[in-house]
């Protein structure tokens, strides 16, 4: 794609399924990466992965829900690699205490509720406040955020995670009217069911033929379809796109 390379990108949530495909693509097309990843282990490895195979990339742990944690892995890539062109925001907490819990309005634990937003919203909006100066600097560049089908869908449990979706495509539209005539672009990737690490784990097959069938494609979706749409909204062939809730879902919605 063009005008990827020698760029900048920082993909916090770097490492696992979706973001472990958006660091290695984004460094095939020539970016230098900052994996971040609040596995450090991981981040690590998706790193050593993009550097065996002749890329540049450098791993940090990040807990995006901690201001000063977002803010030193964005210093690192200004002072590894001179500045930031690209932010790639897709860490959400998943886990068993988190989206396990989240359950319906009445029912749910705040405390779940509140975890849900501090990772999935307030954590993008810190990477932003971290990442939008320094890419600024550099004349514009893009802005590409993980948001959910879950957003407009409808769903009868994990209204945590729905909402905390559906703020960062407002976040996305804020920020592309804010600054998108000083070359900045924000734009999200809305995924259907991706078969990542976690769901092939434990997803049947049954579930997914059911799944499937929800769709207008002959197959489910792969961490590789997200990390070419981000790709794309961060290259120069994406350059008129902004503000915009994209889906990647084999046509499970159509809107």
């Amino acid at each position: 794609m063009r005008g990827l390379k020698d760029k900048v990108a920082v993909v916090a949530g770097g490492a696992g399924g979706i973001g472990t495909a958006t660091s290695v693509r984004l460094a095939q097309e020539g970016c230098s990466v900052v994996v971040g990843d609040l596995n450090d282990d991981a981040a690590t490895a998706v790193a050593k992965q993009i550097t065996d195979a002749g890329g540049t990339a450098v791993a940090v742990r990040v807990d995006i829900s901690d201001e000063r944690s977002v803010n030193e892995m964005v210093a690192l890539a200004v002072a590894t690699y001179g500045g930031v062109d690209i932010l790639h925001a897709n860490a959400a907490d998943l886990s068993a205490g988190t989206l396990g819990r989240d359950s319906n309005a009445l029912d749910i634990d705040l405390d779940a509720f509140d975890r849900t937003l501090a990772v999935n919203l307030r954590g993008h909006l810190l990477c932003t406040r971290a990442a939008l100066p320094e890419i600024l600097k550099r004349g514009g560049g893009a802005l590409v955020y993980t948001s959910s089908g879950a957003a407009f869908m409808g769903e009868p449990e994990r209204p945590s995670y729905a909402v905390s979706k559906s703020g960062i495509n407002a976040l996305v539209r804020h920020v592309a009217s804010k600054w998108g005539r000083k070359h900045v672009r924000a734009n999200a990737v809305a995924p259907g069911l991706v078969l990542t690490e976690g769901p092939r784990s434990v997803l049947s097959e049954d579930f997914m033929k059911l799944a499937l069938r929800g769709t207008r494609s002959w197959r489910l979706g792969e961490p590789e379809d997200i990390a070419a749409m981000v790709a794309f909204l961060a290259s120069s062939d994406g350059e008129w796109i902004n503000g915009q809730i994209l889906s990647v879902d084999g046509g499970a919605s159509l809107r």
